[in-house]
């Protein structure tokens, strides 16, 4: 069964939001249609007879990650540049180079996990309940993340701003933050993403705790986070994009396309909000949320 132009664009708007936010994309996409109930359970499942929404998910993701590259656009000339020169010259001393050593370091367990196991995880645990159970758990590993960061002390207090030199562009400032981790702990950040092949925990979320326990504020957090998700998402929509060439897909690549424009748009403003936001503000909020969301879904749809 295809999907209708609204609920492309519904679907987008969905994807847009919940990829960046620490809330779970997946785990939303498999939970909104359940508790909506028919058509939406029916047209927007992942496991029914024909059904064209994992399909149209890839292509959704990959505006998504496409989102993330223009917003992050100058950090990503200089991560390119800094690997390049890096090679060339044999030697890692610039920020931008040790950056995106960190970069590539950080995405190769989750890419290795992807290919071993993420079609058996989906097709396992891609249901409504358990990816509930996740969602609730994803709001947990947030909670504890912030509570222990407080414990431990750290570089600075959960909630408030870092310090910005006058004259030195804010974005070029944090990655140097971000570039003095050593190659240990960006590898273990990048590596929490493999807790994301479980509908319901979130990727974002997962690499921030990480990073907020290996000594970033949250605004660094979230920025390495945010760098570390966008070769993964590429990657993935890459490998699965010739589904969207076949034959049998043609039928839904009008409501793609409309649903890729609100994930972009979306993805984009989410991005900006959250980068912002980051500034000052903790996970909190989020791991409310993502506990009473799991735990009321799990409760719905064990009635």
């Amino acid at each position: 069964m295809s999907l209708t132009y609204p609920e492309s664009i519904g679907v987008g708007l969905l994807q847009g939001v919940t990829e960046l936010f620490p809330v779970s994309s997946l785990g939303h996409s498999i939970l909104i249609p359940a508790l909506l109930g028919d058509p939406y359970k029916t047209d927007l499942s992942m496991t029914g007879d024909k059904s064209s929404y994992l399909t149209v998910l890839v292509g959704l993701h990959l505006a998504t990650a496409l989102a993330l590259v223009v917003f992050f656009r100058r950090d990503w000339v200089r991560v390119v540049r800094g690997l390049f020169s890096s090679i060339r010259e044999r030697r890692i001393e610039t920020s931008e180079q040790k950056l995106a050593w960190l970069l590539v370091m950080g995405t190769i367990p989750v890419g290795v996990a992807g290919l071993a196991a993420e079609k058996a995880l989906r097709a396992a645990l891609g249901k409504p309940l358990p990816a509930a159970v996740f969602l609730a758990l994803n709001g947990l590993v947030l909670l504890g993340a912030e509570r222990l960061k407080r414990g431990g002390g750290g570089r600075r207090r959960a909630g408030t701003a870092a310090a910005h030199t006058p004259g030195v562009d804010a974005d070029i400032e944090s990655d140097r933050r971000i570039a003095k981790l050593t190659f240990r702990q960006g590898t273990w950040i990048g590596a929490a993403q493999i807790l994301a092949l479980l509908p319901g925990i979130s990727r974002s979320g997962v690499t921030m705790s990480t990073g907020i326990l290996r000594g970033l504020n949250h605004e660094d957090a979230a920025r390495f986070s945010f760098l570390l998700a966008t070769p993964v998402i590429l990657a993935a929509s890459a490998l699965k994009l010739p589904e969207l060439l076949k034959p049998e897909s043609a039928g839904i690549r009008g409501p793609l396309v409309a649903g890729s424009i609100a994930a972009f748009v979306a993805g984009y403003v989410s991005v900006k909000f959250l980068t912002k936001y980051f500034e000052n503000r903790s996970l909190t909020p989020f791991a409310i949320y993502c506990m009473v969301a799991g735990v009321g879904s799990a409760i719905y749809l064990s009635m």
